[in-house]
């Protein structure tokens, strides 16, 4: 399934009012951890506007001067907003924190943080359940992680951690308010403001790897690959699949090659019409296989072994 853009502009909606009445109770009240929980939102704004424009990107029809077509740009978008989560958002976040426990200052009336808080628990809570519920529509019957590590699809599980951090940084930013208050205690708002910023450090390791590797380059998986042999080796002028490498350009669009030896009496026409009919047979099965390659070569020695392919998953 196609990155669905459902996610993002809730994720976007939500964010933005979020953002706004953030910094309207920060100003208020001077709380460290609504402040980074303010800039936190504006992070992620941006995040879903660049996720955005990356899927837009990455549609352009193939040119001459990308005539495999733009799908990865969507993974260097991805890439991007983790960078901005790791720099901006986490170190934002942390820097507020550190400031706020050397110049602490107490809360002078947490009434309009709860309220903030509150509201945007529940608009960050219905976003993170859209992100969940376009995740699952992909993952089956995988575990979580297991899932995030083979998607293909950067800006759906991009959103969805943002979401969870989302509400993880709620709680923790709520917890720092309310000990704050209760204790009169500056130093836990701060605090607050720097386990905030640890957060979202984390959180775009994890994006930023992800991501990473999809730009580098992954491919199918091990059941797919040997899939796409066996439909290979169906065809009659088939004698081998000697090495198969498939690459990930976007969430739905492969490249294929492979290398088969052909049964020796055929023809060159022959060879032509077999590898048509196999092309034709694969994206039938399999429509995502937008450019699939075929180059006829001898049986090596060891005619028993398939040879590795590149650009494998991690």
């Amino acid at each position: 399934m196609a990155s669905s853009k459902t996610p993002l502009y809730t994720a976007l909606a939500a964010n933005l009012g979020i953002a706004a009445t953030k910094f309207i109770a920060a100003s208020i009240t001077g709380s460290s951890a609504m402040i980074s929980e303010g800039i936190h939102s504006l992070v992620d704004t941006l995040n879903e506007l660049l996720l955005l424009l990356g899927i837009s990107r990455s549609q352009r029809p193939p040119d001459q001067k990308r005539p495999f077509g733009y799908g990865r740009e969507q993974y260097f978008w991805a890439y991007v907003v983790a960078l901005l989560i790791f720099a901006v958002g986490g170190g934002v976040s942390f820097y507020e924190g550190m400031t706020h426990m050397q110049h602490p200052e107490l809360i002078k009336d947490p009434f309009w943080n709860y309220i903030v808080l509150g509201v945007a628990f529940t608009l960050d809570g219905y976003s993170l359940i859209t992100a969940w519920r376009a995740f699952n529509a992909t993952r089956g019957d995988q575990s979580l992680w297991a899932a995030i590590k083979d998607s293909k699809d950067s800006a759906t599980f991009t959103v969805l951690f943002e979401d969870a951090s989302d509400v993880l940084g709620l709680i923790i930013a709520f917890l720092g308010v309310f000990l704050g208050h209760t204790f009169n205690n500056p130093y836990l708002d701060g605090l607050a403001s720097i386990l905030i910023g640890l957060l979202l450090v984390g959180v775009a390791v994890v994006l930023a790897r992800e991501s990473k590797s999809l730009l580098l380059g992954e491919g199918v998986s091990p059941q797919l690959s040997a899939q796409l042999v066996a439909l290979t080796e169906a065809d009659p002028a088939v004698l081998k699949t000697v090495q198969i490498a498939t690459i990930y350009l976007g969430p739905e669009e492969i490249t294929l090659v492979q290398s088969v030896n052909f049964h020796a009496e055929l023809t060159t026409d022959a060879i032509n019409q077999a590898i048509v009919r196999i092309h034709a047979s694969i994206q039938k099965a399999f429509p995502e296989i937008k450019h699939p390659f075929i180059q006829p070569v001898a049986m090596p020695e060891n005619s028993n072994m398939v040879l590795p392919r590149t650009g494998v998953s991690h």
